[in-house]
This record gives C-alpha cells, sequence and structure tokens, in this order.
C-alpha cells in the first residue's frame, strides 16, 4: 500500500473556517517535520494546535458518497 499524508492548518475566526494546505508528503516523517517548522511562523503560531494530518492511500477513492449543497441567505 502506497500512501502520501496531507497536511493542513485550519481553525475558525469570526465563524468562518479558515483552512491552508499546507503539502501532500511521501512519509508522515516529513509532514511531522514540517509541522515543527510552520509553528513558528507568522499566524500559524497563533494557532500552534490547528495542524491536521491525515493519511490517504493512492489509487483509492476517499469520497463515495454524494452531497448536497446548502444556501445560506441574509434575513431582512
Amino acid at each position: 500500500m502506497k500512501s502520501v499524508f496531507l497536511l493542513q492548518h485550519s481553525y475558525e475566526l469570526d465563524e468562518c473556517e479558515e483552512t491552508k494546505l499546507i503539502g501532500i508528503y511521501s512519509s508522515r516523517e516529513q509532514a511531522e517535520t514540517a509541522i515543527q517548522k510552520y509553528k513558528n511562523v507568522l499566524g500559524f503560531k497563533d494557532y500552534p494546535d490547528c495542524f491536521y494530518l491525515d493519511e490517504y492511500e493512492l489509487d483509492k477513492d476517499h469520497w463515495e458518497e454524494g452531497f448536497i449543497t446548502v444556501r445560506y441567505f441574509d434575513e431582512e
């Protein structure tokens, strides 16, 4: 099984989710090294516990369900 490791940084600000894709790595160790580096970078260091690391097996579907769209309208 071949996998890659997707590293993101995500946090909520003013009821809006802010997510940044940092990188895709060939090993967990490389991704964890990146986390340590970014914990000292402007902005990221304000949210040091908001890094998310996920392993994805290559050549496999990872979203198998459908989806719905929810629209929000301002009330006047």
